[in-house]
């Protein structure tokens, strides 16, 4: 078996920035009347008959539980007095763009992850700045001094570390992980905030007796790699501090998709359409924040007894709107062969993805 060495390299200096709650942080920017008050970016469940999602909320709606993609019903329920925004996406896109623009006079490799948020490797940048905390601190400077926003930033020597120090202490934090103190940081990080560790994989974690970093080093590469497959394969790394892969400027999206696994079935029509809705609204959502269109509409299925369907409809014209993407979802479903087996996973997801082009027609 060949046995691969552990190589980390620690030349690079990398910035990730992440603003701070950004949709609900320029409304309130733009209407001084909200400051202080939980503001939530989604459709008002009151006008819509408990429908819709969060898309974001601003940090005192926060310390009521709410959070991104929660039913806009819940959220309401836990902050009935919380100021609902529908959200104006176009100009999160220009705000955003004018972000990205900072971020370019200090360096042209940045990698957007998406509107609000990016890797920038600042090794060798634009002013001849060797320290990259001081990139950060004059960033962090710019944006707030010329969009009146905050946002917090991480600094270390790899993305996956620097992801991580950016949530370290929010909103307007600056957290530097330097190599001496990368282990000392991941050993004691619960490791449900291990960047790319879901809710399931943190169930196996647990079953493992993993609950840190610290727990994550006791268990051998090849026991994650037989459990986790690549992604075992990545964490053995990331335990170590370890992640090489370089800040790519022209990073492109293929797909954007939506998935929920159930732990009590699905097996009326009604309930099943409601989830696909909810799916679909996700996508849409984060098509809006990623400013992409999508030609192909996938449904995902996966039934009781493991089986998984999953089928794809090519409109004709590229689109991002919620009702086509439902829509198309629906009548994927509807076309299935019926089955009295329950359903315990459904997705939805739009590939093909583009940028923005003014020859796009949006569907109505």
């Amino acid at each position: 078996m060949l046995i691969f060495p552990l190589i980390n390299d620690t030349s690079r200096k990398i910035i990730h920035i992440d603003m701070d709650a950004f949709f609900a942080s320029v409304e309130e920017r733009d209407d001084p009347s909200l400051n202080g008050k939980p503001v939530i970016i989604g459709a008002d469940p009151r006008k819509t008959g408990g429908r819709g999602v969060v898309s974001t909320c601003n940090y005192e709606a926060r310390k009521f539980g709410v959070h991104s993609a929660m039913s806009s019903k819940e959220a309401y329920e836990r902050c009935p007095q919380a100021i609902f925004i529908s959200g104006n996406y176009s100009k999160y896109r220009e705000v955003g763009m004018q972000v990205r623009e900072i971020f370019h006079r200090y360096t042209d490799l940045v990698e957007p992850m998406s509107i609000d948020e990016a890797y920038l490797d600042v090794t060798h940048n634009k002013l001849g700045i060797k320290s990259a905390i001081k990139v950060a601190k004059l960033i962090q400077h710019d944006i707030w001094n010329e969009l009146h926003l905050t946002c917090s930033a991480g600094v270390s020597y790899n993305k996956f570390l620097a992801k991580l120090a950016s949530d370290f202490e929010k909103p307007h934090g600056l957290t530097l992980v330097l190599p001496e103190q990368a282990q000392d940081f991941l050993k004691e990080l619960p490791i449900e905030k291990f960047y790319g560790v879901g809710k399931k994989s943190v169930e196996k974690l647990h079953a493992l007796g993993v609950y840190d970093g610290a727990d994550l080093l006791e268990i051998s590469e090849m026991e994650l790699i037989d459990r986790f497959g690549r992604f075992g394969y990545d964490l053995y790394r990331r335990a170590r501090g370890i992640n090489n892969s370089p800040v790519k400027p022209n990073r492109k999206r293929k797909s954007i998709g939506s998935e929920r696994t159930y732990a009590k079935l699905l097996y009326n029509e009604a309930d099943i359409k409601a989830e696909i809705a909810k799916n679909a609204q996700r996508v849409a959502q984060t098509l809006e924040k990623n400013q992409k269109f999508g030609k192909t509409i996938v449904l995902k299925v996966r039934y009781a007894d493991f089986k998984t369907l999953t089928k794809r409809v090519t409109l004709e014209k590229m689109t991002r709107d919620l009702a086509v993407i439902e829509q198309t979802a629906n009548s994927i479903f509807d076309s299935l062969e019926e089955s009295q087996s329950g359903i315990r996973l459904l997705g939805v997801t739009v590939t093909g993805l583009e940028e923005e082009h003014e020859d796009i027609i949006l569907d109505l």
